[in-house]
């Protein structure tokens, strides 16, 4: 077949020995493809990748009144949380024929504005929004990850938090654990306000002793800023001088593994020992989780599935399947180094308190 000439569904379904009308199903992932046999499709997939053929989109777009793609809308892409479910929602819309955007507003209203907007003019056919409030209304299908939006056409996928709060601080009671600390979300996290709810809940149930005094917020980054995850180690160790300072608590749940990091090697430069003076559990099970000395204890997340989750829940929703408005995913608690039997409470701050250490520099050297 000559190079110049176009390939063309008749020349796939010749090669195939199937119809063009199952070229075109199979091709454009119809509903009705579901209906013929693997083997078909696959025979179809293989010869439109022999022959090198490549579907007309604009002819496909204006046949069906859709761009298949998607807009992505994220707080910045370098944080493990986002890209975790990035990384999901990709495979997920790859595998289906799917092209998107992403965009970082930075928690920064009138960005987000102007990302909706360009993303309507590139004609998408809907919205995920991971960790993003809803800053304004979308007109199109709608998915948010972590987002708890109780809106028109927002389906929401979100993690069980009462069953990872009982996970964890149960796992900490168990361990004799009854005075503990918890570092709350951001405050533009959707997770904050229902996690630390469920964290007080639980408390109750394993009868731990939570004051507020031993709640501290994570701040996150200003408005016009990027927060790295090496910030979120540095706000972690700062929170952990803070305890220290307060005292009365033999265990820690931090609201993420960055911030639990930097507040374990806050207590390892106080001389302490993790988990023999004091317990800590994270949340999300980052990479780095396994691999810091002691490995974190941490409620993991499933950010891929989450966003396959999401990936499925808006492609569905666009061909017209009836979707519920919530998708619940369990968390899992994985059990590491850096939790331990109590020793009973840490009454203040051991002196003399070592000089600030380069934090970066002390948890690239305990990660080889």
């Amino acid at each position: 077949m000559s190079r110049s000439k176009r390939v063309t569904l008749k020349d796939v379904a010749s090669h195939a020995g199937v119809s063009t009308a199952t070229v075109s199903l199979v091709i454009n992932q119809a509903p009705a493809a579901r209906a013929i046999p693997q083997d078909t499709q696959d025979r179809v997939r293989a010869a439109a990748r022999l022959l090198n053929y490549r579907p007309n989109l604009t002819a496909r777009s204006l046949r069906n009144q859709k761009s298949h793609t998607i807009g992505v809308l994220l707080p910045e892409v370098s944080d493990s949380y986002n890209s975790g479910i990035l990384t999901g929602l990709e495979s997920h819309l790859l595998a289906e024929g799917y092209f998107y955007f992403v965009a970082g507003h930075r928690i920064r209203p009138e960005l987000f504005d102007d990302y909706v907007n360009l993303f309507r003019d590139r004609q998408v056919d809907g919205f995920v929004l991971i960790n993003t409030p809803l800053f304004g209304p979308l007109e199109l299908p709608t998915v948010a990850v972590a987002g708890h939006e109780d809106a028109p056409g927002v389906m929401n996928v979100i993690i069980e938090h009462r069953s990872a709060a009982r996970a964890a601080l149960g796992h900490l009671a168990e361990l004799g654990h009854r005075e503990i600390a918890v570092f709350q979300g951001h405050p533009s996290s959707g997770d904050t306000e229902v996690r630390l709810e469920s964290i007080r809940e639980a408390a109750v149930e394993f009868d731990i002793d939570l004051p507020q005094e031993r709640i501290l917020q994570l701040t996150g980054a200003g408005p016009q800023e990027v927060f790295t995850p090496e910030q979120g180690f540095e706000e972690g160790y700062a929170l952990g001088q803070q305890l220290l300072e307060i005292g009365g608590f033999s265990a820690l749940f931090a609201f993420n593994d960055v911030s639990a990091i930097g507040a374990m090697r806050a207590f390892l430069d106080a001389g302490l020992d993790v988990p023999d003076d004091v317990s800590v559990v994270g949340f999300d099970d980052i990479q780095s989780a396994a691999f810091f000395n002691p490995s974190l204890t941490t409620v993991r997340q499933p950010l891929e599935e989450m966003g396959r989750i999401a990936g499925r829940a808006l492609l569905d929703c666009l061909r017209g399947v009836d979707m519920p408005n919530e998708f619940t995913v369990e968390p899992e608690l994985v059990v590491r180094k850096s939790t331990g039997p109590s020793p009973g409470q840490l009454r203040r701050r051991p002196d003399p308190m070592p000089a600030a250490t380069d934090l970066r520099t002390a948890i690239s050297g305990t990660i080889e």
